[in-house]
């Protein structure tokens, strides 16, 4: 029989365009510290350790976990790595879970840490070509890479075959204002790389296209960073929350889904982003959820762009595929709407620490449903070539 599983600690450090004064084995370390202390707990107590990391490149070695195990102090234990590119955080989390569900450990940590701006361009003196270049590494070397792709390209694959399909969803004005309700989100998170950037819906209508149709501001940022959490198993996780008098988040639904990773006739769906919908749809069958607008009251949804965003908002029934501006014009996610969406800023404020983003937006959904007395949080994320790979974790708050 399936135990339960819940968050008993959890921590993040700030996310940061750069971190200069610290090595990803430091913030790691530093986030696991926060969140044992959370938890009132010692790393003795912990009987595994689960790695959220990305890009080999990002921290110059192909085994980045190796070095971490011991200085985490988990050496002689049970540890170890989940990469799927931009749901790297979330698919971690679901790892974690089921080891614990299964009755193989007690308590996990589950450390997610990147160190993007390591790689550095000399032509340019600037990290960001050669982040781009690493993170196109990651679709398909063979063909794609070779011609320039990039992860906003491909996601900008996907939103225009929506778009054809959808021609009067994801107006201009409403992707703005999306962005500017994230940025007003953010300046409530101390950690956030982008804490005190809010801007207006017209400052993000003029700023640059990048890759149409995004513009600058409505693009993530990379980061760098770290993210912890603890999860425990059901009379584990009691005896810890009456230890430090923080309730238990219950992780009470877990749903993944990977596409196919090539557009074409029995391939990608190219206008639909199927991973997510299936995923959320696996994790609403677990949790006993039937209608989504009224169940979760939370959603911390993984937003490399706020088109996806709108798009994933509707695969997951929030909307109908189509009316994803129903979001704004309906009132669904603006402020006192039915949904709470990315109240940390996600991450086009608070940043894309790629293994660590999924963690922080748990950390996020933990910390507000506990702080609002709300009941159920939805944990998003997505990643790799057009949307490939999805996951989702319902958090539940007695």
């Amino acid at each position: 029989m399936s135990r339960r599983v819940g968050i008993v600690g959890a921590a993040v450090t700030p996310f940061k365009a750069k971190w200069y004064e610290k090595t990803y084995y430091e913030l790691a370390q530093m986030a696991t510290a926060g969140a044992l202390k959370d938890a009132g707990m010692s790393v003795k107590d912990c009987d595994a350790v689960f790695y959220a990391i990305y890009n080999d490149i990002f921290e110059r070695t192909c085994i980045p976990e190796h070095p971490l195990q011991g200085i985490l102090g988990m050496q002689d234990k049970f540890g170890m790595r989940v990469s799927t590119g931009g749901a790297t955080g979330a698919y971690t989390l679901s790892a974690a879970h089921a080891y614990l569900a299964a009755g193989r450990f007690k308590t996990a940590i589950v450390c997610g840490v990147e160190k993007a701006t390591d790689c550095f361009d000399f032509m340019s003196m600037s990290a960001t070509p050669e982040v781009i270049k690493v993170i196109g590494w990651s679709g398909d070397s063979f063909f794609e890479q070779k011609i320039g792709w990039t992860a906003a390209d491909s996601y900008a694959e996907v939103v225009l075959a929506y778009m054809d399909e959808h021609p009067d969803d994801l107006k201009p004005e409403i992707t703005a204002q999306i962005s500017a309700l994230l940025s007003q989100h953010v300046k409530t998170n101390p950690f956030a790389q982008r804490q005190h950037d809010q801007v207006t819906p017209e400052e993000v209508m003029n700023s640059r296209i990048v890759v149409y149709p995004f513009k600058e501001l409505e693009i993530c940022v990379y980061t760098e960073g770290a993210a912890v959490l603890i999860l425990a198993e059901e009379e584990t996780a009691l005896a810890i929350s009456k230890n430090t008098g923080t309730p238990v988040v219950w992780i009470t639904g877990v749903g993944e889904a990977n596409e196919h990773s090539f557009a074409g006739k029995n391939h990608k769906v190219m206008p639909r982003i199927m991973s997510d919908h299936l995923a959320a749809y696996r994790a609403y069958e677990m949790a006993g959820i039937k209608d989504p607008l009224e169940a979760i009251d939370i959603v911390e949804l993984h937003d490399a762009f706020v088109h996806q965003l709108e798009i994933t908002m509707a695969e997951m029934g929030f909307c109908p595929l189509g009316r994803g501006d129903s979001l704004i014009e309906d009132g669904i996610i603006t402020p006192g709407g039915k949904i709470l969406c990315n109240p940390c800023g996600g991450l086009i404020y608070s940043g894309h620490a790629v293994g660590a983003s999924n963690i922080m937006s748990a950390w996020s959904g933990r910390n507000e449903l506990i702080a609002r007395g709300l009941r159920r949080a939805l944990v998003h994320g997505t990643g790799s070539t057009i949307a490939q790979y999805g996951a989702v974790e319902i958090l539940e708050h007695d």
